[in-house]
């Protein structure tokens, strides 16, 4: 599998980010989510599995980069 990053909130390129899949698949890099009354919220999380936190503003940055163009070339700073 091959990855094609699509963009970042984070000043220094690490994460939050998000990648594209030669797959058809997205591909969310983060910070763990370790809180466990979040993780108690989640559903059906299977063996192998885990969760990641990413801001709102990187996922529609992103998507609306997606819709609009042919090849997205982003990086979202999000100074919050």
């Amino acid at each position: 599998m091959r990855l094609r990053f699509l963009g970042s909130t984070s000043e220094a390129g690490a994460c939050p980010s998000l990648y594209e899949t030669d797959r058809g698949t997205i591909v969310v890099q983060g910070l763990t989510l370790t809180d466990p009354d979040a993780r108690a919220d989640l559903r059906d999380v299977l063996d192998g599995e885990s969760a990641v936190e990413v801001p709102r503003a990187l996922l529609v940055e992103v998507a609306r980069t997606l819709l609009s163009g042919p090849e997205p070339d982003i990086t979202v700073v999000d100074h919050q």
